[in-house]
């Protein structure tokens, strides 16, 4: 089963596999600091999926502020189950739920270029680099496999390197975080506002995340 879930805006689009509908709690926990309102879509393809199972995914979508939530498989007990609950479910043919599938996949570019303030209880995530034009306020995540770059205020949580990459960096005008995490590493963010006038990064040195400025070399 593959999930789809997008803000209204289309600012917010992360694509998840679940696989055990019976254990669900822990894939949850990957959506506890969306706060929405989003948009989800569930791609079940050759699954069976009963009422009870369906209720509750519903009751943990409830939870992270869905305001719509569609279902598309090819499987007619799962369309079923999806109606008993007066959840929009859809019949489709194997390859059209595939096409359906592989179009939002496509959306999700490797680089994400953002511009404007990062609210709190918002969320951008990239699979390449993310440069935000603007600020980060407190409440809001960004991610990215790679490098952040944010172009104003970080004053939320950043993460980098979340495929595992140690040689990931944040760097921000403004570097005041409330955490920061760079694959596995993690750091609470510095309790006094940077006093300095440039721009500073966030990297790992000897499995510890360490602040220092970001100075751009130029040649002679």
């Amino acid at each position: 089963m593959e999930i789809v879930l997008s803000s209204t805006k289309r600012k917010y689009l992360e694509i998840y596999s679940l696989f055990d509908l019976d254990n669900i709690h822990e894939t949850f926990k990957k959506f506890s600091s969306i706060k929405g309102p989003l948009e989800a879509k569930i791609f079940a393809i050759n699954e069976s999926i009963s009422s009870h199972q369906l209720s509750k995914l519903k009751n943990h979508f409830d939870k992270i502020n869905i305001c719509s939530l569609f279902i598309y498989s090819n499987n007619r007990e799962t369309i079923l189950s999806g109606k008993s609950l007066k959840i929009d479910s859809t019949f489709f043919k194997e390859q059209e739920i595939k096409d359906k599938l592989l179009l939002f996949k496509s959306k999700k570019k490797d680089d994400i270029l953002h511009r404007g303030t990062v609210r709190s209880g918002e969320r951008i995530s990239s699979n390449g680099n993310l440069c935000i034009i603007g600020d980060v306020n407190p409440g809001a995540i960004v991610s990215a496999k790679k490098n952040i770059y944010v172009w104003g205020k970080l004053l939320g949580v950043a993460f980098a390197g979340k495929s595992g990459n140690k040689n990931a960096s944040i760097a921000s005008l403004y570097l005041n975080p409330l955490q920061l995490r760079i694959a596995d590493v993690i750091a609470i963010g510095p309790k006094d506002k940077p006093k300095n006038c440039y721009p500073e990064i966030a990297v790992i040195d000897k499995q510890t995340i360490i602040i220092k400025p970001h100075l751009i070399e130029t040649k002679n």
